[in-house]
């Protein structure tokens, strides 16, 4: 249960004073069933607070001496889940690997809050596509009365949770802005579904006048809620939708926003410079727009464009080397530029590099790994069908993250012709240097130079 900051009955005596406030050490304990890593880490935000190691019976502790209240995010590598943590807490954790988040059970205190929004979070998964199928054809009235109907439904859940244990103000705050952001989002999201599940070519369907009202009630500067989920979904596809709105009726492109990325991304920066005052969020706002915008390579020319914008109005961003890299290795990869110096490895143990590789024929290069094996199926049966219609390429994978002897032995149990097959050891420089973001990410190149440093196998061919 969330532990409160309890008064002494006589403190009432003393009128409005406040007692000092006193930092309450912090125990996170538990057991991890199916480790895949020998630690857990508690992150604030992008910071890590604590770490512990794994004992010969899987389980840990952390212990904080000073710690603020609010979120956090829990770490094993490589799942995460975000907990409320508030001072003074004394909480024990126990989740299986097999279903990392079906199987997270929280106990001690903190339990109620935590296990709610464990609860919320997985209710919520497979919630959104079925909202889109049964309600995005509806008329903007049913559709408000449904889901304001589930919402109505949970604030309950949550107010009776309220009143049977003892919830904190934050930890309620928190819990109940789950519910609401959840509910908010959906409908940023609903014209947009009833247009594509109608077919209206017409443009987004014509709304009530009072179907937004609730962006009156929305914080632009909560930093109790940055790194919180449906908080963090809904600020990205509001901001969206109002450059997409504004756009459509004052721009000069109102009839291809989607289409002008250049555009419609400098005109999202605009609008979370305007509105957004908490510095974390803006940060994380200003990356997710960067990186949507990066990944959709457009121009050499417009990326420039595009970067000048964003460092005029987010230079100092905490994200800023990361988003730079990207940049960097983005331009590295337009067409006529030198391929990168990165080597890789054959079956038979001797090294070439990229370069190497792309001769005078041409090369398209993908991308698969071990732990992925229903992608790697996909796309092997691809590869196999490109290979017949463009007998002039030649199709080379690349393995990354996975152990040398795994990817030795996945060659044989799915038939892959280790002539065209290669393995790469360092995952992160592969990832970063040729932006392997997309699973099915390719690169076409020829006499060691780019062709197209962002190439689909599925679209792409």
């Amino acid at each position: 249960m969330i532990r409160l900051l309890l008064l002494l009955p006589f403190l009432g005596v003393w009128g409005c004073q406040e007692p000092p406030q006193v930092d309450k050490p912090v125990s996170i304990s538990g057991e991890i069933v199916n480790p895949t890593d020998p630690y857990v880490i508690l992150y604030k935000g992008e910071e890590p607070i604590d770490s512990a190691r794994l004992d010969a019976q899987n389980r840990f502790e952390l212990r904080i001496d000073s710690l603020e209240s609010g979120l956090y995010n829990f770490f094993h590598r490589p799942e995460f889940q975000y907990i409320y943590v508030e001072q003074g807490d004394s909480m024990q954790i126990r989740l299986n690997t097999v279903a990392f988040d079906e199987s997270l059970v929280f106990s001690g205190s903190g339990e109620v809050v935590n296990n709610f929004l464990i609860d919320f979070f997985l209710e919520s998964e497979g919630e959104e596509n079925l909202i889109r199928e049964t309600l995005g054809p509806m008329e903007p009235e049913a559709f408000s009365a449904k889901i304001d109907s589930l919402k109505v439904r949970k604030v309950r859940e949550l107010e009776e949770l309220k009143n049977e244990f003892p919830i904190t103000e934050g930890a309620y705050h928190t819990a109940r802005a789950s519910i609401l952001y959840k509910n908010y989002y959906y409908r940023e999201k609903y014209p947009f579904w009833h247009r594509q599940m109608m077919s209206d070519s017409d443009g987004v369907h014509t709304l009530p006048k009072d179907f937004y009202d609730y962006r009156s009630d929305v914080s632009y500067d909560d930093l109790s809620l940055t790194f919180l989920k449906p908080y963090h979904d809904f600020m990205v596809f509001h901001i969206g939708n109002l450059a997409y709105m504004s756009c459509k009726k004052a721009c000069s492109i109102n009839k291809d926003v989607a289409g002008n990325q250049l555009h419609f991304n400098r005109h999202q920066l605009k609008l979370i410079d305007s509105l957004v005052t908490a510095d974390e969020l803006r940060d994380n706002l200003f990356r997710t727009v960067a990186f949507d915008y990066l990944l959709k390579y457009d121009s050499e020319e417009n990326l420039e464009v595009f970067m000048t914008d964003f460092l005029n109005r987010s230079e100092n961003n905490r994200h800023l080397a990361e988003i730079e890299a990207l940049s960097e290795a983005i331009q590295n990869l337009s067409p006529n530029h030198q391929l990168p110096d990165l080597m890789v490895e054959r079956v038979d143990g001797s090294v070439q590099s990229l370069k190497e590789l792309a001769g005078k024929s041409p090369v398209v290069f993908y991308f698969w790994s071990g732990p992925q094996q229903h992608h790697l199926a996909n796309i092997t049966r691809k590869v196999r069908s490109l290979n017949e219609e463009y007998r002039d390429y030649r199709f080379v994978g690349i393995c990354l993250r996975t152990e040398k002897p795994r990817w030795k032995s996945m060659l044989a149990t799915y038939s892959l012709d280790p002539e065209d097959q290669y393995w790469a050891e360092d995952f992160e420089s592969f990832a970063h240097t040729l932006v392997v973001y997309h699973p099915y990410k390719s690169i076409v190149a020829k006499d060691g130079k780019v062709i197209n440093g962002f190439a689909n196998l599925n679209t792409s061919f």
